[in-house]
């Protein structure tokens, strides 16, 4: 027969599975569910809904997992701090640490969240509510184009597509790497690895799509 602190610990990580897949199957494509099982730091990946990370069950905890499993005094809650998805998309997360009965943690509960589709929304909207001028204006800037222009240019030619920078194919990527060019973007200093990582492609494909 197993110990008490045993079969407490495994009645809390079932009751956190079902929680597990609800939010995650309430979010679907956009927010990541984790529940970790901080009793083996080696494989804390216990249930994983709605997949982003490309992680599986049995997978290791991350650093901040690693830190609460040696730390009691770690915070119980971190909510809404950056984090990055493997495949250079922005994240927001919330990791709530679960505590048994004598205080230690056996569990995380952790949310992802891909804020990378909603900057693309974002620029959906703004594309939606933008009226035209009446006449015609030539507008002028004295400021520099910067490297948050080049992204914020890519984010706006795929929202007007309703698509995210990394969904775009590869002719559209080849048309808007062209316009980026034609409109002075890549003349700025760092321009080819700002748009390959915003794209999610190769340096090289970037320099070919300028031939």
């Amino acid at each position: 027969m197993q110990p008490p602190e045993y079969q407490e610990a495994e009645h809390l990580l079932k009751e956190l599975d079902k929680i597990t897949i609800a939010l995650g199957r309430t979010f679907p494509g956009l927010c990541e569910v984790v529940l970790h099982d901080l009793r083996d730091p080696l494989h804390t990946v216990r249930t994983i809904e709605n997949n982003i990370s490309g992680r599986e069950p049995g997978d290791s905890a991350t650093e901040l997992g690693i830190a609460r499993i040696h730390d009691p005094g770690f915070p119980e809650v971190l909510q809404n701090y950056s984090n990055t998805f493997p495949d250079g998309r922005a994240a927001k997360s919330t990791s709530v640490g679960i505590k048994d009965s004598n205080g230690n943690y056996i569990a995380a509960l952790c949310l992802n969240v891909d804020v990378s589709m909603l900057g693309a929304l974002s620029h959906t909207f703004a594309a939606l509510v933008r009226t035209d001028e009446q006449a015609p204006i030539v507008e002028e800037s004295l400021r520099p184009k910067s490297l948050e222009d080049i992204r914020a240019f890519i984010a706006d030619y795929a929202a007007q597509r309703g698509l995210t920078p990394l969904s775009l194919d590869q002719s559209a990527s080849r048309e808007l790497t062209k316009k980026l060019r034609d409109n002075g973007f890549m003349d700025i200093k760092k321009s080819i690895p700002t748009v390959s990582e915003t794209l999610g492609v190769s340096r090289a494909t970037i320099y070919n799509y300028l031939k």
